[in-house]
């Protein structure tokens, strides 16, 4: 077989599930109990200064359930990170390998900080109730410090997928990491962090045997460490401002699905940061458990809303200016123009007697290839039903001009037989797959949708930048 110069990756399916919500579902639930453990570390380190200085209760918190719970958060979030890099490699493996042969040192050292983080918190777990204070202190102000600058290193690694910045020009390693989106991105998920700890210790000390005056007292100093989120706005804001001008069009109206994902996150926020700062900071209102659990439950919708509009943030890429969606570069996309989407493809399909004629097979191969990293056939973003309505020469026209179709989509990286053999490909199933289906092939067709492919060129609609 010849090497081709452009990758191919086995794929998996998951059947009704489009591959980005499956990546998105775990990657939502390890967000939230990441930013949590970090949350959570600082303020068991908060809590823990407070015992030493001798306020009530304050050492029973701290060596009680939330204790175990932020160990819990910790573990699952460890395993949840395991399940990241699975379902990952398994869609987007060759954006993983750009991300790693870029900042592997940095990864590398990403890990380490996490080494640390669970070896403190495994530590004081097992050994907290039989350390002096000093050492205690020290502790857990390891932890909160590890978990801290595990965030640091791999918020600047994700930052970059959106604002590469400075590294595009060549700016080098640094120029990536430190680019335009990194600090606010930070800035606002430590703010994050430590509302989620803020709410969780809420929610505990409701169940803590004391008085009511004692939760009480507890929650107006666990609430103190949600007043950041009076900030969160400006942090939005600035992040806004620095990514690129067409991801911004996309969540401020020009994608309706993602705008309404920016609806859910700040409305969320507002909903919690009003509550925590107006009702448990100034005016120091007693919250139930109930209440803060509704409040966390808010946190978990923003948080969702949140990764989304970041996900959704870089269409067309999954690298800014380096790698679309589909997994090929700019200069690949170029190349199939001529070659063909899935010439050198060499994985066979798992289902190819299903298909009548070599026609289909092709679009099959090609809608693997080309569509379903963010479609399904049949399911979840189908393709059957978004071109249900569409005739056949306005489904070629808007598949050989998709980056114009829709502006968040990559520039179709193919020639004009893998664009019939796509039309065909969703006709035949659309009709309900029948057993047999005529070949579509006539040079006037082919014709046609070349001059289409050659009007829109291969240049995507967005900045690149």
């Amino acid at each position: 077989m010849d090497p081709s110069p452009i990758p191919y990756y086995p794929v998996n399916e998951f059947g009704p599930l489009m591959k980005g919500l499956v990546i998105g579902g775990v990657g939502i639930l390890h967000v939230f109990l990441a930013q949590f453990a970090i949350g959570g570390g600082m303020l068991l380190y908060y809590f823990e200064r407070l015992a030493q200085a001798g306020v009530p209760d304050t050492r029973k918190f701290v060596d009680g359930y939330f204790k175990v719970l932020v160990l819990v958060s910790f573990v699952v979030g460890a395993l949840t990170g395991v399940a990241m890099w699975f379902t990952t490699i398994q869609v987007g493996a060759r954006t993983i390998g750009i991300m790693l042969d870029e900042f592997h040192w940095l990864w590398a050292t990403e890990w380490v900080w996490f080494a640390i983080e669970i070896v403190a918190g495994y530590a004081f777990y097992r050994f907290g109730p039989q350390l002096d204070d000093k050492t205690r202190r020290r502790l857990l102000l390891i932890y909160a410090g590890a978990s801290w600058m595990s965030l640091f290193w791999i918020n600047g690694i994700l930052a970059w997928q959106l604002t590469p910045g400075g590294w595009l020009d060549g700016g080098g390693m640094w120029a990536g990491f430190f680019n335009p989106s990194f600090w606010p991105s930070l800035l606002f998920r430590t703010a994050v962090a430590a509302t989620l700890g803020a709410l969780v210790a809420c929610v505990v000390i409701n169940t803590m045997d004391l008085e009511r005056a004692a939760k009480a007292a507890l929650i107006r100093r666990a609430s103190r460490f949600a007043a950041p989120m009076a900030l969160m706005p400006v942090f939005a804001a600035w992040f806004m401002a620095v990514i690129p001008a067409d991801s911004r069009q996309w969540l401020m109206g020009g994608s309706m699905p993602m705008t309404m994902f920016v609806g859910v996150a700040a409305a969320a926020s507002t909903l919690i940061g009003g509550y925590v700062v107006v009702g448990l900071i100034v005016k120091k209102l007693y919250i139930n458990g109930a209440t803060a659990t509704m409040l966390l439950a808010l946190a978990f919708g923003a948080t969702a809303a949140g990764e989304f509009v970041r996900e959704g943030a870089r269409k067309p890429y999954t690298v800014r200016g380096v790698l679309y969606s589909t997994s090929m570069t700019p200069d690949e996309v170029t190349q199939l123009r001529k070659d063909g989407a899935v010439t050198k493809d060499p994985y066979p399909l798992r289902d190819e007697a299903r298909y009548p004629t070599a026609q289909l097979r092709h679009g099959a191969k090609v809608h693997r290839a080309l569509c379903d990293a963010c479609h399904t056939v049949h399911g979840a973003n189908a393709l059957v039903e978004l071109t249900r309505t569409w005739t056949d020469d306005q489904m070629r026209l808007n598949v050989s001009k998709l980056q114009r179709t829709k502006g968040f989509m990559p520039p179709f990286a193919g020639n004009a037989a893998d664009v019939e053999a796509l039309v065909q490909f969703l006709r035949w199933e659309t009709a309900g797959a029948p057993a047999s289906w005529p070949i579509s092939d006539t040079p006037e067709t082919l014709a046609q949708i070349a001059t289409w492919l050659d009007e829109v060129g291969t240049a995507p609609m967005g900045d690149a930048r």
